[in-house]
């Protein structure tokens, strides 16, 4: 059991308590704050707090946080799309609507539990037992190529590579409009957004560094005032949600992106998306770049984009 202290300032007292908590602590959601107090393990100068719609007060929250239950995911029989495996490594191109490893909400069905199939025992527990082999991640909704680790040595050595960066990563995006200028790098900083804790956002202060090279490919609609475009985008940088945040903030936003969508795009572009039957934001991994951690071999591995993203090109191609 951790404990945590949270200090509340007069200023910050009286709005709801679990938002207040929530506001003032980073990792935990508000939903994660109330299930703390029904389990009776927030209090206030020794009192227990039970009440997540009472009025903040102010002082100095105990806040204890159990240790998380151990997973253990279930081997399953998920066909899996290879393009590379060998007793170190494999590399899987990951549709999109799959979770790449079990989560509240997402038990089954991960990436997890078909590599736990394929590989069996060779699979890499040196991620802990809820995320063997795992060494990155890319969103339920997105898709692409990801590598996964079935060594400890290939687990190591992959994990230093993606914390210093030495990744090729390039990711397509068909976004709303064109933006502006058509190629440059973004660097921000992100972190959990104040207003929704579901979100990631552009901060000011905090967060940790983002940086990506973006550059466009190819637009779409009127000339000189474009309703869609191709952008690719290198990751220096791979953070939560990096790429769909960097493209909102640029006005440009991932078209199907449900989360920083912000507005609907131009009447043909709608159109567009819903005949491609796009149900996600439109974003792929398309290339996946490393030297082998264990042999040396430099790797490069290329994805088409899936049905539903070649079906939207296509369709914005005719506008």
């Amino acid at each position: 059991m951790v404990a945590r202290i949270v200090a509340i300032s007069p200023e910050a007292a009286g709005a709801r308590l679990d938002k207040t908590l929530a506001e003032h602590v980073d990792d935990l959601s508000r939903a994660r704050i109330q299930a703390l107090m029904a389990q009776g393990l927030i209090s206030l100068r020794g009192a227990v707090l039970t009440d997540a719609s009472a009025k903040a007060l102010a002082g100095d929250y105990q806040i204890l946080i159990p240790p998380p239950a151990p997973a253990d995911p279930q081997p399953e029989a998920i066909p899996l799309s290879i393009l590379y495996e060998d007793a170190d490594l494999i590399v899987v191109e990951k549709p999109p609507g799959m979770a790449v490893h079990p989560a509240p909400g997402n038990e089954t069905g991960t990436l997890v539990n078909a590599l736990l199939h394929h590989c069996g025992a060779s699979l890499s527990g040196i991620g802990g037992v809820a995320r063997p082999g795992i060494v990155h991640r890319i969103d339920k909704e997105t898709s692409g190529v990801l590598v996964a680790a079935k060594s400890d040595a290939a687990h190591q050595g992959l994990s230093k590579l993606f914390a210093t960066h030495d990744i090729d990563r390039v990711y397509v995006a068909l976004v709303r409009g064109a933006p502006t200028p058509v190629s440059g790098t973004i660097q921000s900083r992100l972190g959990r957004s104040t207003h929704d804790r579901k979100k990631i956002a552009v901060l000011k202060t905090g967060g940790r560094e983002a940086i990506t090279h973006y550059r466009t490919e190819r637009t779409f609609g009127p000339p000189g005032k474009p309703t869609a475009a191709r952008i690719s985008c290198q990751l220096e940088t791979g953070r939560t949600h990096q790429i769909r945040v960097h493209m909102a903030s640029k006005g440009t936003p991932c078209l199907g992106d449900p989360v920083y969508g912000s507005g609907p795009p131009a009447g043909p572009v709608r159109e567009a998306v819903a005949e491609a039957g796009l149900k996600r934001q439109a974003l792929h991994a398309a290339v996946l770049g490393f030297v082998h951690p264990v042999t040396g071999e430099r790797l490069r591995f290329e994805s088409p984009l899936p049905a539903d993203m070649a079906q939207l090109e296509a369709n914005l191609s005719a506008l």
